[in-house]
């Protein structure tokens, strides 16, 4: 069957300027276009979109999608069981948090008590099942499962006092480095020790034990990974870079 862009752009959710803009960057081609510019769409071309709007809603940029879609070994039937397989976490991940939100619901009626520990566990979990997805890979294969088991395991049994301080070592670094970077204080600077003092700290809060060159190893995961530095460079470019130079300045002094 095939569809004209109007009847493909109603079907699908999309804008017609959407699909005219895909055309023009060779992500998604029509299947013809008649001699008075009119785009037809075919059977091929509606599968292609649903792979578009599938990776787009995991947050893929275009250009990594025209990248993955033109791959000679692109295989379909794999892609739609990634797609499954993220749609089940970002499902277990809602579930959880609508638990907690029932739960406090139900103790704030009185219905029974919840305690401080079953306020922060989702949002624990959370950040335990997050970092395993985006970083999880490359992590184990540096540092071992044993490693950052024990350190998942750290971060879900932290007290609630635990939890606070761990969030809030982790803005205080953010916020911190944004201004050494901001004001051009050197990495070798008392401003700058103080930072990675602060990360330090944060590190322990799951870690077993510390070392400078694990340390130091951690620190360069953040330039040569874009997804750390994207992290810390979100608000202010260059705040990554900032915390790997100082790190290794200073883990070794402190």
């Amino acid at each position: 069957m095939e569809y004209s862009i109007r009847e493909l752009s109603q079907m699908a959710g999309v804008s017609a300027r959407t699909l005219r803009y895909y055309d023009e960057i060779g992500l998604l081609k029509p299947l013809y276009v008649t001699e008075a510019g009119y785009r037809y769409y075919g059977e091929k071309e509606v599968d292609i979109l649903q792979q578009i709007l599938f990776y787009r809603e995991r947050k893929f940029d275009l250009k990594s999608i025209k990248k993955m879609l033109c791959e000679d070994d692109f295989d379909r039937m794999r892609a739609l069981e990634e797609h499954l397989a993220e749609l089940e976490k970002q499902r277990d991940r809602l579930e959880m948090l609508i638990g907690t939100v029932k739960q406090t619901i139900s103790a704030m009626k009185g219905e029974w008590v919840m305690s401080d520990p079953e306020k922060f566990q989702a949002f624990k979990e959370k950040m335990v099942r997050e970092n395993e997805e985006q970083y999880g890979r490359e992590v184990r294969e540096k540092y071992g499962d044993e490693e950052v088991d024990a350190s998942n395991r750290n971060m879900l049994n932290m007290t609630e006092n635990e939890w606070e301080h761990f969030q809030k070592l982790e803005r205080e670094i953010r916020e911190s480095l944004q201004d050494c970077v901001r004001k051009g204080v050197r990495a070798d600077s008392e401003e700058a020790k103080h930072i990675v003092e602060l990360h330090k700290g944060w590190l322990m809060s799951t870690w077993k034990s510390y070392s400078a060159e694990a340390h130091k190893g951690v620190a360069g995961m953040y330039v040569a990974d874009e997804r750390f530095r994207q992290y810390y460079d979100k608000e202010q470019t260059g705040c990554a870079e900032f915390l790997k130079t100082a790190i290794e300045f200073w883990a070794d002094r402190m």
